[in-house]
């Protein structure tokens, strides 16, 4: 159709844009690794026709296993619900490996595709896991509809979880630890605006989220049975009563 931009949100957005070509500029906006991906080259010099602002995704997933051990210290097992279509799925698996001897815990990571979440919930369960950490991907989140269902499967099973969204922790999900994706959708239209008068991709550099939102649904914790930490209240940015 000979379009002057496209806009392609994601990794997997992304992905499907690159292959359909490497002329027209690609902005993207909530990209979990595109150095990790090889969507660009690097974030400060992307080098070729895509650009945008990266969530950071692979380097949270550290941080939000940290959060996740610090609010349940006593389990050792977790499980890793990932979404195998997301090109950033490999380099956040990578993440929380690297992170799994810094916590002292052992990972059952657990694909998940379309369908399947009632299957890969009681998969985990049957691992013996302890607690769960839920890779951001747009089959989890608000928009597939997935979110409530994520967050009754978790209380279901008993498991603490963690999302990497806030709408999961709005939810009913026990914790979120995320940018502000709203945020970062508004920053990735300055990066349209730009090319749109003349900038060329390569020459933008890929924008990184400076806030992060720690979200704590204190009711899911007193169904669970769960008395959150002091420490991780007082870093909570907001706490659902």
């Amino acid at each position: 159709m000979n379009v002057d931009i496209i806009f392609a949100n994601s990794s997997t957005e992304s992905e499907a844009a690159r292959r359909a070509t490497n002329t027209v500029p690609i902005v993207f906006s909530t990209h979990f690794d595109p150095v990790g991906v090889g969507h660009v080259a690097s974030l400060a010099h992307p080098g070729g026709n895509i650009t945008g602002v990266a969530a950071l995704g692979t380097e949270l997933a550290a941080k939000q296993l940290e959060l996740l051990k610090a609010t349940v210290p006593r389990v050792t097992r977790f499980g890793v619900l990932y979404t195998p279509t997301t090109p950033a799925h490999r380099p956040v698996l990578q993440a929380a490996e690297a992170a799994r001897g810094k916590l002292d815990i052992q990972l059952l990571t657990v694909g998940v595709n379309t369908g399947g979440i009632s299957t890969a919930f009681a998969k985990m369960a049957h691992g013996r896991v302890g607690a769960v950490f839920v890779q951001a991907a747009a089959l989890t989140s608000e928009l597939s509809g997935n979110a409530r269902p994520l967050a009754e499967l978790a209380l279901k099973h008993r498991l603490p979880t963690m999302f990497g969204n806030r709408d999961n922790a709005v939810a009913g999900g026990l914790m979120s630890y995320a940018p502000n994706y709203v945020e970062l959708y508004r920053r990735a239209a300055v990066y349209i605006d730009k090319i749109l008068k003349g900038a060329k991709p390569a020459d933008l550099p890929v924008e990184q989220p400076t806030k992060f939102e720690l979200v704590i649904n204190r009711k899911t914790a007193k169904a669970l049975g769960l008395t959150i930490p002091q420490t991780l209240l007082l870093q909570a940015n907001a706490v659902i009563e």
